[in-house]
């Protein structure tokens, strides 16, 4: 009668570790899925951004994270002097940049 409790907890012992592995492989399975789905295009966006920010230039036509409308006067390091009106300029952090407007046709 021993043995065959004995037998019994081995074939529990056994069909748990593999229970283990598939969990394993699933988990790796939804981070993969996680990383090319979530992960991976905010990484790509965040890297067009910078590569946008950086490359602004006197005159390009820009809307602000607050939603203002604007065209650049002067640029510096870490801000940007942005013409909203005649003779109205604000200066603004070049991470408060979001969009080039400079092709959109005005109304």
């Amino acid at each position: 009668m021993k043995t065959f409790v004995f037998l019994q907890e081995g074939g529990a012992a056994a069909t748990g570790g593999g229970g283990s592995m598939s969990f394993l492989l699933m988990m790796g399975l939804v981070f993969v899925v996680m990383y090319f789905f979530m992960i991976r295009p905010q990484q790509k966006r965040q890297k067009e951004l910078r590569a946008f920010r950086e490359s602004l230039q006197k005159g390009d036509k820009v809307v602000t994270s607050g939603g203002i409308y604007g065209t650049i006067v002067e640029i510096k390091d870490t801000y940007a002097l942005v013409e909203v009106d005649q003779n109205v300029k604000l200066r603004f952090d070049k991470s408060t940049i979001l969009k080039d407007m400079t092709d959109v046709p005005a109304k």
